[in-house]
């Protein structure tokens, strides 16, 4: 499975004056390999590196930059100068932390940067790959014209640019004029010092032929590798060619990789496998380890909606929402926390059903800076007393029919002297309805809720009228890895529940994790029945952050109820099922179940309780997909055990 590099993107101060900053991919296993450095070209962007960063983040450090003026990096105005960019290579490498030997990839111009590192820091690279790099580069006719015209024309050009090119045009007019037309690399290519691959293909016609060819014959002792038919773009265009060119190179100690015999990842892989045997059982296409994302968990949302902004990301009882919808509402609901004084840690409750105002909560809550703390719907009012009092809740957000239960509960909490429980918000279960769902809610129901909320002294909010007064533009507050996000309470060993205390790092390693045990899954192209509560660490791991990461539909459900499910199966045909095995019991013994289409499910990971392998068999019978068992424990996030879909 592809991993989705948004989540690796880290922003690296290369000066003070100005301010630049360069936007850079940093993709860190465990104990990698090797660290793998990749720059691209003239007009290029870090992620034309996608398919070799998927390919080598597995067992290796990857870092791909996007250098000044380029893609997600800072755009100033100035010269452009290789000096320049230079100083920027050296200063990102510094503040990322590179400091062992490292393998270094250019491409078009690219190549040229890194030719000149390579030559004023031998001692750093250990070895080059040049892709698609000349010797000169002259551009064609046409493009030497556009870029001799005035400033203003140039800048004019912008919006009929940005399709193609990762650069604006007062940057690409500076890098020409300043630093890529006054390049020539023959008598630096002859003072290259470290062991260097050349990669190209025979149809790339950017430049003129003779200053690709010369380019091995200036190098000393360079190797040559012709990928066939392609154009400039060779690592993207044929990408498996490259990626087994580059694994080649890497894998090489000495001489020529052509005279070498069984290589260096072999022969680490087969000690690995005698060090951790299991691994064996792994399904094709699940990596051995994976890189946590230096990022906090609603980095989850925001990247699914960047990526995915029209994929539905809710339905709930007929209605959709959007990843954007659904990262406005998120934005809306963390500044009305703000605005009520929730600062940075502070603690805010979830007492609620699968709802879409659970997500949006949960992701408010942290995109606020604040901790969500979940407790179950059926938590009678000592124990949820105890729970608000012991964690210094702030604010509580619930049904409006939870509101006797939320009476009690501040009688409790003034009886002990208890300042918690600051602010109480409140919604109901048909906020995100569609208007024919909505209009059919019993009218006795909402006002009797009414009556109670203007009763209560405490201080009161509606959640939609919260949301409302707030805009719906992204906040920038600071979120460390380590900072606690989540207190879950179970009851564990003990009979009285326990909050677990679960940092950002803890869910975003968690959720990735068991993303990646199901290798077959697609982005943006999942649809995921989500009746496990999220209050639930496995409901929350494996019905919403799961999900979420993988740009997915939630298909929200409040509870079980098996016609209800079996008829939300038919309509929206979801394709992975989280569920505990009562649940799929329930489903296989219906009368007449298969004329729900549930055949659709191609993947389901069992939980909370043991799986009966006659369930197993008779389930998987049914729809035709893969139902295993997992083990976990709110402690560790809480997916630790899982059976292969496939093995």
């Amino acid at each position: 499975m592809a991993i989705d590099i948004a989540l690796y993107r880290r922003q690296v101060r290369v000066s003070d004056y100005p301010d630049v900053r360069l936007s850079a991919i940093d993709i860190f296993p465990d104990h990698p390999n090797k660290t793998i450095v990749f720059l691209h070209g003239y007009g290029g962007q870090a992620r034309q590196w996608q398919y070799q960063l998927w390919q080598f983040s597995n067992a290796n450090r990857v870092i791909a930059i996007d250098l000044r003026g380029h893609g997600r990096s800072d755009k100033p105005e100035g010269q452009y100068s290789m000096s320049v960019i230079q100083r920027d290579l050296k200063t990102a490498l510094d503040v990322l932390g590179v400091k062992d030997e490292f393998v270094l990839v250019g491409h078009s111009f690219g190549g040229a940067i890194a030719t000149e590192f390579s030559v004023d820091h031998p001692e750093q690279v250990e070895r080059l790959i040049l892709i698609g790099t000349a010797g000169e580069f002259n551009l064609n006719p046409l493009y030497r014209f556009l870029l001799r015209l005035p400033k203003r024309i140039i800048h004019a050009l912008g919006p009929f640019t940005r399709k193609w090119l990762s650069a604006p045009p007062h940057v690409m007019h500076a890098w020409y004029h300043n630093n890529i037309k006054l390049w020539s690399g023959w008598s630096i290519f002859r003072s290259l010092k470290v062991p260097t691959l050349i990669i190209h293909g025979h149809q790339d016609r950017v430049f003129a032929k003779p200053l690709f060819e010369e380019v091995v014959r200036a190098i000393p002792n360079a190797d040559e590798i012709n990928v066939g038919a392609s154009g400039h773009l060779v690592m993207l265009e044929r990408r498996e060619a490259v990626n087994r060119a580059i694994q080649r190179s890497l894998d090489e100690t000495s001489g020529s990789w052509r005279d070498k015999g069984p290589t260096s990842i072999d022969s680490s892989r087969d000690a690995l496998m005698i060090e951790r045997p299991w691994l064996s059982q792994y399904d094709e296409g699940i990596p051995y380890t994976i890189a946590v994302p230096r990022v906090p968990v609603h980095y989850l949302l925001r990247s699914a909606a960047t990526r995915f902004p029209r994929q539905t990301s809710l339905i709930f009882e007929g209605n959709r929402i959007s990843y954007r919808q659904l990262a406005h509402e998120v934005n809306r609901f963390g500044k009305a926390l703000l605005s009520l004084g929730i600062k940075k840690g502070d603690r805010v409750m979830l007492l609620l059903p699968n709802l879409p105002q659970m997500v949006i909560g949960y992701f408010g809550i942290l995109e606020a800076a604040a901790v969500a703390v979940f407790t179950l719907p059926t938590t009678d009012v000592p124990a949820l007393t105890d729970q608000i009092h012991n964690t210094g809740i702030k604010a509580i957000v619930t049904l409006e029919r939870f509101i006797p239960v939320i009476q009690e509960v501040r009688d409790g909490l003034n009886q002990r002297g208890s300042d918690a429980l600051e602010h109480i918000i409140i919604t109901g279960a048909g906020d995100y309805l569609t208007v024919s769902k909505r209009l059919g809610l019993k009218i006795s129901d909402q006002l009797g809720a009414n009556e109670q909320i203007t009763n209560l002294d405490t201080t009161v909010h509606k959640f939609s009228q919260l949301l409302a007064d707030q805009d719906r533009s992204p906040m920038d507050i600071d979120v460390s890895l380590e900072d606690l996000a989540v207190i879950q309470f179970t009851g564990g060993t003990t009979a009285a529940p326990k909050g677990v205390m679960l940092s950002h790092r803890n869910l975003v390693a968690n959720a990735l994790q068991t993303r990646h045990w199901m290798p077959n899954a697609v982005e943006g192209k999942e649809r995921f029945l989500c009746v496990i509560p999220f209050s639930h660490s496995y409901g929350l791991t494996t019905g919403l952050n799961v999900p979420v990461s993988l740009g997915a539909t939630l298909i929200v459900k409040p509870r079980f109820e098996k016609l209800d499910i079996l008829k939300t199966i038919k309509r929206y045909r979801p394709t992975i099922f989280p569920g505990v095995p009562n649940m799929y019991v329930a489903i296989k013994d219906y009368p007449g179940v298969r004329k729900f289409g549930v055949d659709s499910i191609k993947a389901c990971i069992s939980g909370s309780a043991p799986l009966p392998v006659e369930v197993q068999e008779a389930f998987e019978k049914l729809t035709r997909g893969r139902l295993v068992e997992g083990y976990g424990l709110t402690e560790a996030g809480p997916v630790t055990h899982a059976n292969p879909l496939e093995g």
